[in-house]
């Protein structure tokens, strides 16, 4: 499948399509992840996987460029949320370099960044182990991908 969105609908009680994320949820306050639920599942979903990347981030490495701010996989496929500040399933390394969630903390003065949490519905359960980077999950689950969408939020620090 190509990366290209499906009927799943991702929502979170958080913040809205496009609306600021709390603060509660960033670098700046708690940090913890937002909770997250999901309808419309593609039939044969076996597995999801969940990311949150800012493109806006002023940052370019080899093969890539932005911010990853979380990786967690192997969720199950019947799952239809996650709870603010889940520590279950698989979680791999963001770019701050830790496991889990990492929340938004743009630079001082860099205006609104836009963050993008993305669920991928796979037709697997693969055998992961803990502590992979966004680009090794994707390159592990790619041709497994059959369906995914996307929630954004905003945040900029003043």
């Amino acid at each position: 499948m190509g990366f290209a969105l499906s009927d799943m609908r991702l929502t979170s009680a958080a913040f809205e399509q496009g609306g600021a994320i709390p603060a509660k949820y960033t670098g700046e306050a708690e940090d913890v992840s937002p909770a997250m639920a999901w309808t419309r599942a593609p039939e044969g979903t076996k597995s999801f996987a969940l990311i949150c990347h800012d493109p806006d981030a002023p940052l370019v490495k080899p093969g890539t460029y932005g911010y990853v701010h979380w990786v967690l996989y192997g969720i199950p496929g019947d799952a239809s949320e996650l709870p603010e500040g889940v520590a279950d399933y698989v979680q791999g390394v963001n770019d701050f370099g830790n496991p889990g969630y990492g929340g938004p903390m743009p630079p001082p003065g860099h205006g609104t960044h836009h963050y993008f949490f993305w669920l991928l519905a796979l037709d697997t359960e693969p055998d992961l182990p803990p502590g992979l980077t966004l680009w090794e999950l994707l390159g592990e689950i790619e041709p497994n991908i059959i369906g995914m969408n996307r929630l954004m939020g905003t945040y900029s620090r003043s």
